[in-house]
């Protein structure tokens, strides 16, 4: 039963892939086509073609006959959902980790998949907070990045550990 999980769970990332670039095409306002998609995903059309059949099958899209592609209710909470831990992700990277919004989304698509809803949880949470509460004027995001930059916490981090220590 093990390995049919994990096979299951693979095929889950890239229906996900699959899923996520259908609502994020539809977003445009436009019908989905299989040529977009596959732009999109960087994959061949017979892929796209095939997955399209394996998630209509699932009952997580609709493929019309004239090729426009259509999520239904059950494919469109999938989709959001990634959608949700991508953007989150992303946000993460480049805010709280200063990484360039290039590797940041990469990073995002690849481990969307496998993050487990907890620490998704927890990484929403840390940007929710960061941005809620500033720690004074050298709020938390400039003094990580000066931290980053400089090997050491700034001055007045440092201040408040040998007072606390003392």
């Amino acid at each position: 039963a093990m390995v049919k999980q994990e096979a299951q769970r693979e095929q889950t990332a890239s229906m996900e892939d699959y899923l996520e670039a259908v609502a994020m095409l539809r977003g445009k306002g436009k019908v989905v086509r299989v040529s977009q998609i596959s732009r999109k995903l960087k994959v061949k059309m017979p892929s796209v073609t095939s997955a399209l059949k394996k998630l209509s099958e699932q009952e997580l899209v609709e493929h019309e006959r004239y090729g426009h592609i259509k999520l239904t209710p059950e494919g469109d909470k999938v989709a959001g959902e990634v959608l949700r831990r991508h953007k989150a992700l992303t946000r993460f990277f480049a805010q709280a980790l200063g990484i360039n919004r290039k590797t940041a989304e990469e990073d995002a698509c690849k481990i969307e998949h496998v993050i487990s809803p907890l620490s998704l949880e927890r990484v929403i949470k840390f940007i929710e907070f960061i941005e809620a509460c500033p720690l004074g004027e050298a709020n938390f995001p400039k003094r990580y990045k000066y931290y980053l930059e400089h090997g050491q916490p700034p001055e007045e981090c440092l201040e408040r550990s040998v007072r606390g220590g003392k």
